[in-house]
């Protein structure tokens, strides 16, 4: 191994005694490999199975907890226990080589497209009339809404549970449904969940860590791992909703009522580990040593966003504990392995229809793969370019057997 690299190969221990044999995470990322009613797919498991190595702790995609959470088309159910075998056997893939196997819970709120297109109505903390994408009305959640939300958390929870994964991550980032809820621009409630304080805008995310815990608490699932992803500044545009400040504090009254062992960040853009503050008490600082810096330890921080070399990793290893990819592991699930052999020349983010069938990625994964890949920017043009291309040539034959 290149001593350039050896921080990223240190072990860590998570908060309940866990063991990381390195400081790589997989990151969840949309393959739409479900079955329409979102049962897990043959497609889904070998592509776990490919990258059960990749890292030793693995986020899947989000997995929606009611049909009006749905952002993606063909994403993982977890809204009854039918799911809980299919979800079984993924677990189990994820695991066989020994890595940590955590399901992410997710609400799209008013991001549900799915359920938009679907149920023609999604919701959210506040009334809005939006225009994208389509023209429609947000509902707000009434309290009862807001109660049963809660608690389809807690039953995704044990659902989670009983399909043997080693843990579960609630998704406070990228503008989901608890985020939705802190965020002054889409929260204009005027109750107890509404944006007059900051107590105020985080009640529901508290809420749902605590309902959450409980369900882990009563199952007494020995070293049970609650991961949690946030972004720490809210922008638009020029504008900035919340403060890495807010959000700070935000995650001090989630550490009281629930036993986080991780803490990922998470946002849009470009190379988002090296975002700065734009606002607030230490504007102009990078955001992850802001949010490290206060976490002090508690939890391992991971940075993610962009890392898509070994130069990257070591850079955001600065800034963070551990360091999350996705869109560099559909392409290269051996990234690790090879920079821990000391052959990160061969590190490879390109790709071509023959090396398709080896790296198992899903049919559908084109769908909104590239869409991602161009927002985020962490695989070269060219490759994807050739996404594009070969999601233009679905007839062919690597796809027939899934048909």
């Amino acid at each position: 191994m290149n001593h350039t690299y050896q921080a990223l190969f240190e072990p860590i221990k998570l908060p309940n005694g866990i063991r990381l044999e390195n400081r790589f995470s997989l990151n969840p990322l949309t393959t739409n490999a479900s079955s329409i009613e979102g049962y897990v797919t043959e497609e889904e498991i070998k592509y776990a199975e490919r990258r059960s190595q990749s890292a030793p702790l693995q986020v899947t995609t989000a997995a929606y907890i009611e049909d009006y959470a749905q952002l993606f088309e063909y994403g993982p159910s977890i809204k009854d226990d039918s799911y809980i075998y299919g979800l079984s056997k993924l677990a189990s893939a994820m695991k066989k080589d020994g890595a940590k196997a955590i399901l992410q819970l997710a609400h799209a709120g008013r991001f549900a497209k799915i359920s938009l297109k679907d149920y023609g109505v999604v919701y959210g903390p506040s009334p809005m009339h939006l225009k994208s994408p389509i023209e429609h009305d947000v509902l707000e959640m009434s309290h009862r809404k807001i109660r049963q939300v809660i608690q389809q958390y807690a039953d995704a929870t044990r659902r989670a549970i009983l399909a043997g994964f080693d843990g579960v991550e609630i998704s406070n980032a990228q503008r989901l449904l608890p985020q939705q809820f802190f965020s002054p621009f889409s929260n204009q409630r005027s109750d107890e969940y509404g944006s007059q304080s900051l107590e105020n805008r985080a009640r529901f995310g508290i809420e749902i860590m605590k309902a959450v815990q409980k369900e882990i608490d009563r199952h007494s699932v020995s070293q049970f791992i609650l991961g949690f992803r946030g972004t720490p500044e809210e922008t638009r545009g020029q504008e900035v909703g919340y403060t890495v400040e807010d959000f700070n504090q935000y995650f001090d009254w989630l550490l009281e009522v629930s036993n986080i062992q991780y803490y990922a960040i998470a946002s849009w853009g470009h190379d988002i580990f090296r975002e700065k503050a734009r606002a607030g008490q230490n504007k102009g600082e990078y955001i992850n040593r802001l949010v490290l810096d206060h976490v002090q330890g508690r939890v391992p921080v991971i940075a993610t966003g962009g890392i898509n070399s070994p130069e990257k990793a070591i850079e955001a290893l600065d800034n963070a504990d551990m360091i999350g990819m996705s869109s560099v592991l559909v392409t290269e699930p051996d990234f690790v392995k090879k920079l821990a052999n000391g052959n990160e020349d061969e590190i490879n983010l390109g790709v071509s229809l023959e090396e398709l069938p080896d790296l198992a990625i899903p049919q559908r994964a084109f769908k909104d793969l590239v869409e991602f890949m161009d927002f985020g920017g962490s695989l070269p043009k060219e490759t994807r370019d050739e996404f594009r291309r070969i999601a233009e040539q679905s007839s062919h034959s690597y796809f027939k057997e899934f048909k």
